[in-house]
This record gives C-alpha cells, sequence and structure tokens, in this order.
C-alpha cells in the first residue's frame, strides 16, 4: 500500500462486527509527536477511540498487556504505537518516557541507522572525509592499523552491519566488551586478532562488528559517534534521554564511545516511526529513504546458518532483522508476522519494530539480559490491528 498526504483526507477503512470504523489516514501520515517535554506522544484511553482511531482490537489488545506482564518478571516499558497514537502502553518498574537503561543489541539498528545518515552527509560533502557502505571499513578506523589479521582490509561497512565481517569473537566465547586495544584486536588475545571466516563468505552475529562501526563514524564525521548520532537522529526526533557506552584504550587509542547505549521505550519508538515514515519527520528527510528501502530485504548472498544462534542468515539486514524470514530455528518462528515488517531484538527482552503495511511500532525496554519470545510479542501486536476492507 502506497501512502500519500492529499489536501482532502482520505479515509481508511475496518470492519468489525459489520461496522465500519473510519481512520484519518493523511491525517496519521502527517503526525509526528513533540518531544515528551512537550506533551509527547499522543495516546488513546477509551476502546472506542483505539478501535476508531488507532484501528487495533481493545480486547486483543487487554489479552496482549496480560501476556506482556506475564511473558518474565523483568521490570520493563513497553508501547505499541498505530496511526501515530499509543493504543498500548505498559509499564512495570520501567517509565517508557524517561528509564534509559541498556537496551543491548537494539543499539545495533540505532548504529546502523545513524551510519547511514553518516553516508548520505558524507556524499553531499558535509563531512570530512566521504563514506559508502560498499567502502573498506578498516579506510577509516586508524586505531586498528597494523591490522592484526590481513583479511580485516577487506571487510566493507555494510559487511559490519549484516554479521558478515568474520569480525565475531562473541562465536568462540569473547566477551563483547573490553579495551579499545582487545576489540581492535591489538592486545595479543587470538580470539580478536583473526577473522572467524574470510569476509562475506559466511555469518556470524557480532557486537564487536558495531563497535568498529562506531569509529567509522567517527572518522567520517570528524565527531565522536554519540555526538553525532545526537546532533544527526536524536535531536531532529525529539529524543531527549539516552547514555552511550565508552571504552577506553591505550597510547593513540584514547577513549571513544561505542554503539552501546540506552534510551526509554517511548524515544526508542521515534526511531522506529521514523523509519515507518521512510526516514522522514516532520518536513525533514532524516534517514535516507534508500537505507529504509534496503532494510526490506537482506544486504548479504550468505545462505549457510549464522555461526552462534543458526538462525537463517538471510534474516539480517543493515543492522535491522527481517522476522518474516525466520525459519523455525531455536524455536523463532514468523507465523502471524507481515513480511515487511522489521525488528531488532536485544538480550533481556528488548525490542523495536515497525511493521509499514499496518503502520505499526513495537518497543520495549527492560536493561536486562536473557531471552524473551520476541516473535511472539510482535504477533500479537500484529494481531489486534483490525483488519481493512479491501
Amino acid at each position: 500500500m502506497k501512502w500519500s498526504v492529499p489536501l482532502v483526507v482520505a479515509t481508511m477503512f475496518a470492519v468489525v462486527g459489520g461496522k465500519a470504523v473510519y481512520a484519518a489516514e493523511s491525517e496519521a501520515r502527517a503526525y509526528f509527536p513533540p518531544p515528551e517535554s512537550q506533551g509527547g506522544w499522543r495516546k488513546l484511553e477509551r476502546p472506542d477511540d483505539i478501535r476508531r482511531l488507532a484501528g487495533m482490537d481493545p480486547e486483543k489488545l487487554a489479552g496482549f498487556r496480560q501476556w506482556l506482564l506475564a511473558s518474565d518478571r523483568r521490570d520493563f516499558a513497553a508501547v505499541v504505537i498505530r496511526n501515530g497514537y499509543i493504543a498500548l502502553e505498559v509499564e512495570r518498574g520501567n517509565s517508557a518516557k524517561t528509564d534509559a537503561r541498556r537496551v543491548a543489541s537494539v543499539s545495533k539498528a540505532v548504529c546502523a541507522t545513524v551510519l547511514a545518515i553518516a553516508s548520505e552527509q558524507s556524499q553531499e560533502g558535509r563531512t570530512p572525509k566521504k563514506m559508502k557502505f560498499d567502502d573498506p571499513a578498516f579506510d577509516f578506523i586508524p586505531w586498528a592499523q597494523p591490522l592484526s589479521d590481513p583479511r580485516k582490509a577487506k571487510i566493507t561497512v555494510k559487511q559490519l552491519f549484516n554479521h558478515t565481517s568474520g569480525l565475531c569473537p562473541e562465536a568462540t566465547g569473547a566477551p563483547n566488551d573490553g579495551t579499545w586495544e582487545y576489540v581492535l584486536g591489538r592486545s595479543g588475545d587470538p580470539r580478536t586478532a583473526k577473522l572467524a571466516f574470510d569476509p562475506g563468505t559466511a555469518c556470524g552475529y557480532s557486537t564487536h562488528a558495531f563497535h568498529h562501526a562506531s569509529l567509522v563514524c567517527e572518522t567520517v564525521t570528524g565527531k565522536p559517534y554519540d555526538r553525532f548520532a545526537i546532533e544527526a537522529l536524536f535531536e531532529p526526533l525529539g529524543i531527549e534521554h539516552w547514555w552511550f557506552q565508552y571504552f577506553d584504550g591505550g597510547a593513540g587509542i584514547g577513549r571513544h564511545p561505542t554503539h552501546g547505549l540506552g534510551m526509554p521505550a517511548r524515544d526508542l519508538a521515534r526511531i522506529a516511526y521514523c523509519m515507518l515514515r521512510e526516514g522522514r519527520w516532520k518536513e525533514k528527510q532524516v534517514v535516507p529513504r534508500w537505507f529504509v528501502a534496503q532494510t526490506a530485504a537482506p544486504t548479504h548472498e550468505v545462505r549457510t546458518p549464522e555461526m552462534r544462534f543458526k538462525l537463517d542468515a538471510q534474516t539480517f539486514s543493515h543492522g535491522w532483522q527481517l522476522p518474516a524470514r525466520l525459519t523455525g530455528e531455536a524455536g523463532r518462528a514468523c507465523k502471524g508476522i507481515p513480511a515487511d515488517a522489521r525488528y531488532k531484538p536485544g538480550s533481556g527482552g528488548q525490542l523495536v519494530a515497525f511493521v509499514p503495511s499496518l503502520d505499526l511500532v513495537v518497543t520495549r525496554q527492560t536493561g536486562s539480559s536473557g531471552p524473551w519470545e520476541y516473535e511472539e510479542c510482535l504477533r500479537r501486536a500484529c494481531e489486534a490491528v483490525l483488519a481493512q476492507a479491501p
């Protein structure tokens, strides 16, 4: 379904019990929430409003609420947004507005999105160096010279995002965090010094690769990763609460931010909502449209299962993932999830997701670690959307 913003308000229909439910399609497309300090997301409470304006089933959302509360015992905050309205918000211990706890691997999707903005700005001549996703990544990581493995020179920027770089020491039990010497393979630890495979030939889920990406961003933009992310993405979207992880390094490396961050559920939803709107926020193209389009499909040709979790490698795109491509490995099923859905799960039950065909955003933030039923969460949110008349 293609969206437009006509001068005359278009009408979208959904049928519930034989009655037509109307939603202002163009109004929903034109809506962007002010920062939380200025009122924030508009929120629906009454069942009739949820049905009429958000086009969601209040009874199914009530069941979804109970499922969220029963799905684990962690403190969390979760939001479901449709047509620009919060149709469901559930909090237990965490504030959806202000609690900026760690979001684990959700930060990978944020990082890739930030790097897409950096690439676009670089092609416009607005940064010290130019960078495209097909460029060699280590051309922008001078701190890694001399390379601990000559194969690193062949890693492209996008391979850092789609887990095909060979930088995946986690598959051997190596910690995600450490000093920059450790991450860059200069500490003497063979797990980070050597690649697990030749770049582009396999798939290995990697936090280390995204740490490298934050350094790429710094070289391209001439700004620390956190500062550029704040200026280029967070502030334009009205995000007000965040923190970044830092690693220290020795002589010649120093202290730099990694891609790791914390952010409240409502602010995470702004990033997904921007992606849902093809990268636009109000009248500004914040995230490049080409990036949003490319996240809808795999960005590599690897067909063998991912090394660590054994997932279908084709579920991985630019930092985001494609849940509808899951084929049942490790109980991760795609049933009930639309083909155009993008999400990024993070350890501990963190989640950011958007579904263009449903005009739907789902986020959850816990600050914890451990497994969770990510696909079931997204499936239940999608199931609560009222069926649209043809």
